[in-house]
């Protein structure tokens, strides 16, 4: 897999240290000279010396269709910016960005990234997790990234048309939350009646999102 980076601080320098240990190819980018000098150094990564809201930069680091680009900068301008010319202009299958400011999560997801994030550790897992991020939506992260709330719509082929809740084979430590329907939102029980293109909100620990996307994904 082809993972672009922007920003070679701490977040960024545990990333690359990551996915290199787990064979994938590694293009960093960072704009502070002595910085990159060091992460040269310490890292067996091409680590790219410029700025990663500029697309010369981005061209250098092969950005061009990358499968997974991560702007993880200190300031939540320079990822809006990175994401967006990331997923607009270079076309990059999936995008992470980074929100130093909670309150920048909604800006960052609607304007530019895919997904939104905080955590090493759930950015980690959503580089190489199966999830087709467009059907399900990480909303924000728990328990230091162990675990998030997720959002999908049920296809209108659902194979859950007319189930109730308690009859759905949902992963351990999964837990729906609410039900969107048009402009209703609901409280589930174990009785409530499921239908299509009804948008589903669940809390789950990382290692469950795969497995309830499966289920929800399912179709007649």
């Amino acid at each position: 897999m082809r993972i672009v980076i922007v920003g070679g601080g701490k977040l960024g320098y545990h990333l690359a240290t990551i996915m290199l240990d787990r064979k994938h190819d590694v293009r960093l980018i960072e704009k502070n000279k002595l910085r990159c000098m060091r992460l040269a150094n310490e890292l067996d990564v091409e680590v790219i010396c410029g700025d990663g809201t500029e697309i010369e930069t981005l061209e250098d680091a092969g950005t061009q269709n990358a499968d997974c680009f991560i702007a993880v900068t200190g300031q939540d301008q320079d990822n809006l910016v990175a994401s967006q010319l990331a997923k607009r202009q270079f076309k990059a299958i999936k995008v992470i960005a980074r929100a130093n400011d909670p309150r920048n999560m909604d800006a960052l997801r609607i304007l530019g990234a895919d997904i939104v994030v905080s955590s090493t550790e759930i950015i980690t897992n959503l580089i190489e997790q199966e999830v087709d991020i467009a059907e399900m939506h990480l909303l924000a992260t728990l328990n230091k990234g162990r675990a998030g709330i997720c959002t999908m719509t049920l296809p209108p082929d659902t194979a859950l048309e007319g189930v109730t809740l308690k009859d759905v084979d949902l992963p351990e430590s999964s837990l729906v939350i609410s039900i969107v329907r048009g402009d209703a939102m609901m409280i589930p029980n174990g009785n409530t009646v499921i239908h299509a293109n009804d948008e589903i909100v669940a809390v789950c620990e990382g290692k469950s999102q795969k497995q309830l996307l499966r289920v929800l994904r399912e179709r007649k």
